[in-house]
This record gives C-alpha cells, structure tokens and sequence, in this order.
C-alpha cells in the first residue's frame, strides 16, 4: 500500500508525517496539516476514532485496518483502527515509501503538561517518533472547548522550520502547549520542564438499570508548581511552553545511591 515516489521537484521539498490522537476529523489535525503543507510534503496517518489518554499503546492480538479518509470529496489521509503508536508504526512500515524527514503530533485538544504528558496519545506518537530515529514534534491546545486553532497552527509552522533547520538530539521531542487565546493574548515564549502538577481524582460512580454501579474518571489539575520553569504554570500565565522530552525514563541522579544499598549481599 506504499506510496509511489513523487516527482523530482516536490521529493525536494521535507515530507512531514501528521498524527493525532483525537482521531482524524479532529480540527486540529487539519489545521495542523494545513499548515505544515506550506512547508513541505504531507502525509496524514490517525486514529479512525479518539484515542486520548492512550499514552504508548498498542493494539496486540487484533489486526490493524487501513482505510484512505476523505474530505470534502478530497483525500486528506489515513485512518488506522488503532491508536497513536499504532498509526506511527503502520505509516513507516506499510504507507510511506521511506522514512518522513519530520513527524508532527496534534494538534491536540487540551493541554499535555506536567503528569498529562504520561497519559498522552500524542506525546505517544511523536516519542514513536523518536524511537524510530526521527525527528518529532507534539503539539497540544491549552482547552476542551471553544478552540481557537489560528495561532496553534501558526507557531507549529514556524517551529517545524526551526527544528526542520536545526535539528534535534536523539530520543528527544519537543512538547509544545499553546494558551487558547489569540495571538496578542501570548504572553510569550518559554522553554520549560515538564512539571509535577497532577490530577485529583475523583471517579463519580453511577448505577445502570439493574442496579449494577459503574464509573466515570473525572478530577482536577491540581497546580503544584510556581514558576515560569515549570509547564503548566507557565501555561496559565498564557506563556507558549517548550518542553524537551527523552524517550529515558531513568531517575539518573539516583543510580548512585541506588547502587549503595548494595543488593547483591
């Protein structure tokens, strides 16, 4: 199902690979989409359906669909019956005829800050991404709801080109989160850390017709942090925040007192 290769002018240009996780007739993946076409060759590859909060999911034991989705009587991409991770690993192996120059994740609806970033379909997909050797971006919309994708879409462009320029190290991607406000409403731009604020649990527990209880996930983001070098303080001061995330999860600065307890007596 590759794609044959494309003319010597246009296979100049980089070729981008675009992703959610909130499914392909998300807003912000065809804005996402829109604007990298303006710098480069685009293909799109998500979710048939939403996937959020599948963090590095795969789907195992099941077979993965491909199907071509069209907008607008215009193909726009493909759809995979799977998740994130999925829709990255079906696109190199199965549609692309090589390897993207740049992978783009989003743009996502609400915010991937502080212990979000380890429940995200799309920071799954753009450290894929990584894994696979190539560079990859994710891109997050601070909101749930009256989206503003104008500015989103403007600095993912203007990002791509950076990095597409420069380049990034390896097993590292960019975690982006944008204030849902217009472009006079962006305080700035920060390069932060990943903070600690987190969720507050609260699951509210119901009962279907037979009496049997179930449950919906609901909480709050609890803030934790106080300052401009956190994620998602900077977020609420309507800063635009950068954060450089590492496929290692390795507490490095305490391997050497790890190696003090002396575990092998």
């Amino acid at each position: 199902m590759k794609n044959e290769p494309e003319n010597v002018d246009t296979a100049q240009k980089p070729h981008i690979l675009v992703c959610n996780d909130d499914g392909i007739e998300g807003e912000g993946i065809h804005v996402l989409a829109a604007a990298m076409k303006k710098i480069g060759r685009v293909t799109v590859v998500a979710p048939a359906e939403p996937h959020s909060g599948m963090s590095h999911a795969m789907t195992l034991g099941v077979p993965l669909r491909i199907k071509k989705f069209m907008k607008n009587n215009r193909f726009f991409g493909y759809t995979v019956s799977g998740t994130p991770v999925d829709c990255i690993k079906v696109a190199l192996s199965h549609i692309l005829p090589s390897k993207p120059d740049l992978i783009v994740s989003g743009i996502n609806y609400g915010s991937n800050t502080a212990t979000n970033t380890l429940y995200s379909g799309t920071i799954g997909a753009a450290l894929e991404g990584a894994i696979q050797g190539i560079t990859s971006l994710a891109f997050s919309l601070t909101t749930y709801e009256h989206a503003d994708f104008t500015y989103a879409g403007k600095f993912a462009r203007k990002l791509a080109k950076k990095v597409l320029l420069e380049g990034l190290p390896p097993d590292t991607i960019l975690s982006v989160n944008i204030p849902n406000v217009p472009e006079s409403g962006i305080t700035g731009i920060v390069i932060t850390e990943q903070g600690r604020s987190r969720w507050e649990e609260d699951a509210i527990e119901r009962n279907d017709m037979f009496g049997n209880p179930y449950y919906w996930l609901n909480g709050t983001l609890r803030l934790l942090d106080e300052s401009l070098r956190k994620d998602e303080f900077a977020i609420r001061q309507n800063y635009v925040t950068v954060t450089p995330l590492s496929c290692d999860l390795t507490n490095h600065p305490f391997i050497g007192t790890l190696e003090q307890w002396n575990l092998q007596k």
